[in-house]
């Protein structure tokens, strides 16, 4: 049997995580670097065309026109080389983008498939949406726009310096003074920013309080409106807005200063100053010629263009290196352990033996349950608010895994079974209804894909929920979408009901399936429940009692212990906790 535990994985970061994640396409990144460092030799050679026909025309009388003509040739060629190999470098760098995206985004939902339920109810969609989207994103800037900015970038100054000093070595000195001076700025630049990481994970976090809480909001509307509870409910909205704003204020105060000097010294303009100012000296002593201070102006101001774009491919390939980490994190989060030698369930009879379970690994959520849920019975789990039953039907799926003890179906562990052939034998019917964005016939197919248009009317019908359907106004072909759209609670509830019925399976979880119903939705989905559960093994969480009353067995939970267990009639006869429940939901119903 594998071990039931689930380990955070450890943390991951450094470069090392991106050059892993880009391995597939190193290929594909070296004939890009190649082709940006050609392009951009190639992109200076215009520039080079240009000073060498100004130095030509500048020394003297023009006693060769061939010359000027044959630099025209080569800055033309120059610039036609310059595009096509520009094109096809953007072409590989954006095909192995694509390529390595598609990869990861795959493998990153296949792991998802693997990962315990459990895992996404705790930790909500910010990581996911986080690792499919800015981190992602953040990969996507290094392979398609900051390794051919920083090679060109090297190519640029490194052809443009040797031009330069073929030219004047004393112009060159200076003018690679200068450009060196950029050069310890940008790299003072880059030490300020070397708290970034920290600053973009607060920043991160911050970013994902916020969409938890816009969902929160979002979900909860209907609430915060009829009861006039905006203020309070917005304000974790608030306080994570505040914690990003602080967290970028906190970053913005770091980094100004040396983020403005380096951008005053990164422009041609200190260049430009410099480079005049000295050639014109050079001339006013007749030590260098008009043309070749041409050749500087022309030449050496278009240098620090290069530099900066440089700094900010080194930023985004810092930002790629914290996503792939971030990636890396969720890969390597364990997947639901799978068994080694799996097991076939002799029935699907149920049974709980000394079950604990931690989320926290502190305090046990439930703790010490036994009981046993024999096939074709309903088994009823209740009890107040915190006091584990929603915990206990989790376990049953595998959302999590047990702690202590073990949960066994028809004598076979739970983690003897194969998770896909475990889900298979299970109806989940929850409280909150999940649809999709599809058709109605569709969302009930589900259950079982292969089922014929015949099988899912069926389904309907004995959900109670075919004339529902046949109302709507392109009755089983109606496209839904996550919402529902103009179905009711009870009618959406009854959809996932017929899904459950299409299914088959002989294991039925109803976790508060009419807790949220008026009463003749209640009804409704009550009969449509009736069907369901005909010769099913079927485990139920209730909260409201006269819907459970019939079960052949009441499981009463408080504080995540069993206090109880017995028939309805049983429970009250032993005036405890099931029969003050009882005796305080009926004086409200009375």
């Amino acid at each position: 049997m594998t071990q039931s535990s689930t380990p955070s994985p450890p943390g991951l970061a450094g470069p090392g995580a991106l050059a892993r994640l880009l391995a597939p396409i190193r290929t594909h990144l070296v004939v890009c670097a190649i082709l940006s460092t050609l392009s951009a030799a190639a992109g200076i050679v215009p520039y080079i065309a240009v000073a060498e026909i100004a130095r030509v025309m500048l020394s003297g009388p023009v006693t060769d026109p061939a010359a000027i003509w044959t630099w025209v040739v080569v800055g033309a060629v120059g610039a036609s080389v310059w595009l096509l190999l520009f094109v096809q470098s953007s072409r590989v760098g954006h095909f192995a983008d694509a390529k390595i995206l598609h990869e990861l985004r795959s493998r990153i939902v296949r792991h998802l498939g693997a990962l315990p339920l459990g895992w996404f109810r705790t930790s909500g969609s910010g990581r996911v949406k986080r690792a499919m989207t800015g981190d992602l994103e953040e990969m996507h800037e290094v392979i398609a726009h900051a390794l051919g900015q920083l090679t060109g970038a090297v190519t640029v100054m490194t052809v443009g310096a040797g031009y330069l000093l073929f030219v004047d070595v004393r112009m060159a000195l200076i003018a690679l003074g200068v450009l060196g001076v950029m050069g310890v700025m940008a790299i003072f630049f880059r030490i300020s920013m070397r708290s970034m990481t920290a600053h973009m994970n607060r920043l991160v976090a911050a970013d994902a309080r916020i969409s938890a809480a816009s969902v929160e909001y979002a979900d909860g509307i209907q609430v915060v409106k009829t009861f006039g509870t905006g203020g309070r409910v917005l304000r974790r909205f608030d306080d994570a807005v505040d914690e990003h704003t602080q967290a970028f204020a906190a970053w913005v105060a770091e980094v100004r200063y040396s983020s403005a000097v380096s951008r005053l010294f990164g422009s041609e303009m200190a260049v430009l100053a410099v480079v005049t100012a000295a050639g014109l000296a050079f001339l006013y002593n007749g030590s260098l010629a008009v043309a070749d201070l041409v050749a500087f102006l022309v030449v050496a101001i278009g240098l620090p263009n290069s530099i900066m774009p440089a700094v900010t491919a080194s930023q985004g390939v810092r930002k790629g290196r914290m996503g792939a980490a971030n990636i890396e994190k969720l890969l390597a989060r364990a997947p639901l352990p799978e068994p080694e030698r799996p097991q076939e369930p002799n029935g699907h009879g149920v049974e709980f033996d000394r079950v604990s379970f931690s989320y926290d690994g502190v305090r046990n959520a439930v703790e010490d349950i036994s009981a046993v849920c024999p096939p074709g019975t309903v088994t009823a789990i209740v009890g107040p608010s915190g006091a584990g039953k929603t915990t206990l039907a989790s376990l049953l799926p595998r959302f999590y895994d047990v702690a202590d003890g073990s949960i066994r179906i028809g004598g076979v562990d739970l983690r003897s079974i194969p998770s896909a052939e475990l889900l298979a034998s299970m109806s989940l019917v929850f409280q909150d209804v999940a649809l999709l964005r599809d058709s109605v016939a569709e969302n009930i197919r589900i259950g079982r894909p292969d089922a014929s248009d015949a099988e899912v009317r069926q389904a309907a019908v004995a959900a109670h929920v075919h004339d529902v359907i046949e109302d709507l106004p392109d009755g089983y072909d109606t496209l839904l979408d996550a919402g529902g759209g103009s179905l009711s609670g009870g009618e959406r509830q009854r959809l996932t009901i017929a899904r459950a019925i299409l299914s088959g399976a002989p294991i039925v979880v109803l976790d508060e399936a009419t807790a949220a119903l008026d009463p003749d939705s209640e009804a409704a989905v009550q009969n449509a429940l009736a069907t369901l559960a005909v010769g099913k093994t079927v485990i139920v969480i209730a909260h409201r009692l006269h819907t459970i009353a019939g079960a052949d067995q009441i499981l009463v939970l408080d504080g995540g212990r069993l206090v109880e267990r017995g028939g309805h009639d049983e429970l009250l006869a032993r005036d405890g906790l099931y029969a003050r429940m009882w005796a305080a939901q009926e004086g409200v119903l009375a």
